[in-house]
Order: structure tokens, then sequence, then C-alpha cells
């Protein structure tokens, strides 16, 4: 089978690799019909997260189960299922309490010694704890498809970081980051009842998805001048509610100069950069929290789920360009070069 490779920064291959098979009894094995490019992807992609080369890469798809081990319970032949960026077993006490990113048994798809996502099929560890099912009349339809692909990170993500700023109805919020999983931070907060969503970005097709999301203002400025327009807008006080979703320090400066005191950033950026931007000394005197990390997106599928198969919310629009397989190394190139924003592979 077909499946994408990393060898170097900026060397990407599509190559012919191992067919997936069922190691042990809680395996499946999956053939994927979507995958997908995500901005933490590029890190590798660039060299500023460590790969070793020809290690698999990609971390969101949904697909069809091929096989089952003896020990599945839950899936057959022929279901569809979307999975989280991270397999669990679903058993563990981490699990129970909704974290099954700390899962022991755990671990992230393209990790050295496992399948990734961006290929024709991949062996799925703890299938059990790990897949949702879909409908199975979602296959027939693109756009649904595309959009329950969101499930697989971004939506999830967005969804992770509107909790952790403590988004209620009613309320204030701003978004710092016009990517994908930013602009599911919009879409979130407006789901969990945010009155006024301010996003931050500068470009016009990004803030375009981000008001048909549910964004009531954009600020297109930057620094002083991004600072001074949020201020503006929020009386001086700021927003109660800051998404944090890009992981410099820069980022998390500014999350931390437009929450209001009292206020709360959530952070699902993955961080990169010589530091994290947070001052101690500033939280503490204005009584700002801090919540987010890695999103336990497997626990909040059950909860997004019913509202993506209705229509109540749609991140489709975040896919905006579309390929086969044997072009992801030109996908790479057009979202490290933001002439995407996320790009959708179809094998």
């Amino acid at each position: 089978m077909r499946a994408t490779v990393i060898h170097a920064p900026h060397d990407i291959r599509v190559e012919e690799v191992p067919d997936p098979a069922i190691r042990l009894p809680t395996d499946a094995v999956v053939r994927v019909l979507r995958a997908c490019i995500c901005g933490s992807d590029l890190w590798a992609y660039r060299g500023e997260s460590a790969r070793q080369p020809g290690q698999r890469i990609g971390h969101e798809f949904l697909g069809v189960v091929e096989e089952t081990g003896a020990g599945v319970d839950g899936f057959a032949v022929g279901d569809l299922v979307v999975a989280p960026f991270v397999w669990s077993d679903g058993t563990c006490a981490y699990c129970a309490e909704g974290l099954t990113t700390s899962c022991p048994e755990g671990g992230f798809w393209g990790s050295v010694g496992s399948d990734g996502g961006q290929g024709e099929a991949l062996r799925v560890p703890h299938a059990d704890g790990t897949l949702a099912k879909l409908p199975a009349a979602a296959a027939s339809d693109d756009r649904l498809l595309t959009a329950l692909l969101a499930l697989s990170d971004v939506l999830g993500t967005g969804h992770h970081a509107a909790l952790g700023a403590g988004v209620t109805k009613g309320s204030t919020v701003a978004v710092v980051g016009d990517g994908a999983v930013g602009l599911c931070g919009v879409l979130a907060a407006k789901r969990l009842g945010a009155e006024r969503i301010i996003a931050l970005g500068r470009h016009t097709a990004r803030t375009d998805i981000a008001r048909r999301f549910g964004a009531t203002d954009v600020v297109a400025e930057r620094g002083e001048a991004a600072l001074a327009a949020v201020r503006e807008l929020t009386r001086g006080e700021g927003a109660h509610s800051v998404i944090e979703a890009v992981g410099t320090e820069q980022s998390m400066r500014t999350a931390l100069d437009i929450v209001r005191d009292g206020g709360a950033i959530g952070y699902v950026g993955v961080p990169h950069g010589s530091a994290s931007g947070v001052d101690l000394g500033v939280m503490f005197d204005r009584n700002i929290a801090l919540r987010g990390g890695v999103a336990p997106v497997r626990t909040y599928i059950p909860e997004l789920l019913p509202d993506v198969l209705d229509g109540t919310i749609d991140p489709s629009p975040v896919f905006d360009l579309s390929i086969g397989l044997d072009e992801v190394p030109a996908g790479y190139r057009a979202m490290d070069g933001r002439t995407a924003l996320k790009v959708l592979i179809t094998p």
C-alpha cells in the first residue's frame, strides 16, 4: 500500500509500505477514506520537531473497518469510523476521567513504529477504546464526510480550547490564531452560546470563514494596534475568554494582553519557540486562569457528533484544498506557504 513518509525537513514522499496487519487481538485495520494535513504537521516538515527518516506522518483520518482482531467487540468489518489523533484503551483511570490523551497504553499516529493517517490504510491499536462509529449513510455524502473528518482533531481541539477558556452563554470571546483550530474555536464558542466573538486575523479568506462560523468582529491589526482594537471593542476591559490557537510566545503574550481581569485563556496551540510568553506575576495580579493542552478529542466526539450530523455545526469550510494521495507533497508546500488553510486528502 501507499503512505506518506517524511525523510528530512521539506522532504515528504508517498511511498510503498507494508500493508497493515492485525498484531494484537484488540487491533483493527481501517481503510482510509479521508485524511488531512494538520498545521502541527508543519513543525516536522520545517524541521522544528524531530522525525526519523522514513517515519510515517499524519494523525487525522476516517475510514472503513477492513479487519478486526478477535478481541474487538464494538466494531465489525464494513463499519464507517473516525479516529481521534491519539489512540487509547478506553479502560484505564485516565480514560474513565475523559483524559484519553494520558492513557498509558495510548499513542500518537505517526509516532515511531506506528502507522500514519496520510495513507491508504493503517492498523488501529485498542480499536474499541479509540474508534467512534459513524452512520453508514455518511459515506455517500461528500460534504458530511468532510465535516466528520474534523472530529478527528480540529473540531474537538477548538472545543477543548473553548472549554478551557470558560466560554459560557452571553460571554465575550477573543480568538488568537486564524488557522483551522482557531476557526473551530470560533465555531465552538458560538455553539456554547458566546454573545460576542472577536477573531484576530489578517487573511480575508480565513476571517470570512470566521464570520461564517459566528465571529461578530474581526481584528486585522497586529501588535499594539490589535490590543487597542480589542480593548476598544470590550469597553477597555478585554475578553472574558481567550482562545490561544497558535503556540508561540507572541501569541500567548497577546492572549494575556487581551483577556479581561478574572478571565481565562484556553490554550491549544502546540508550543514552539524559546519561551512560553506566560508571566505568572501578571496572571496572579489579574486573577487570570490558564487551562488547555492536548485535547482529548475522543471524549468529545459523542457530544459533537450529533451536531455535525444534523448540520447544527459544519466545520467543513476549513478544508479549502482537496488532493489525492500522490499530491500530498504539494499539499504540504501549499500549507507551508499559506496558500491553503487545511488540505483534505482523498486516498
